[in-house]
């Protein structure tokens, strides 16, 4: 393959393993949410109880990306990283307003998780999900 060819191709047989590591991140970050739940806010305030979370989550979502990229004998090319990145926030993202769906929460109310002028941190993950496969996959592989 030429330089151009290996920037632009995305393999769908690669794809398939990212998929896995993103349920390891799932499960993770329940067990985040859990740990926020029973341990941090009884100890706490909620706001600072949620910003400690996220920052642990972003940590996770970093160690996990870097240990599976630095793992993994497979040449991503970048479309294939940026590829990841998009669909690790987007089944995150979907995952987030199912739940909140499921729970009675009011769409605005998860929305407004995304909102960083009213001190809301949450845009940490997926901002890290979408990120962390291109810098791991590209600084890990060079």
């Amino acid at each position: 393959m030429n330089a151009t060819t290996t920037l632009q191709t995305v393999r769908p047989a690669v794809m398939l393993q990212p998929l896995a590591v993103w349920l390891v991140m799932a499960v993770v970050a329940v067990g985040n949410g859990v740990f926020r739940e029973t341990v941090l806010i009884p100890r706490m305030d909620e706001y600072t109880a949620h910003v400690l979370s996220t920052a642990m989550l972003v940590l996770a979502i970093l160690a996990v990306s870097a240990a599976y990229f630095g793992w993994s004998e497979t040449a991503f090319t970048r479309a294939e990283l940026l590829l990841i990145g998009a669909v690790w926030t987007l089944l995150t993202v979907g995952f987030e307003f199912l739940v909140g769906y499921a729970e009675g929460t009011p769409v605005s109310v998860t929305i407004g998780q995304y909102d960083v002028f009213a001190g809301q941190v949450w845009i940490a993950v997926p901002l890290t999900l979408l990120f962390a496969p291109l810098l791991f996959g590209w600084w890990l592989a060079n």
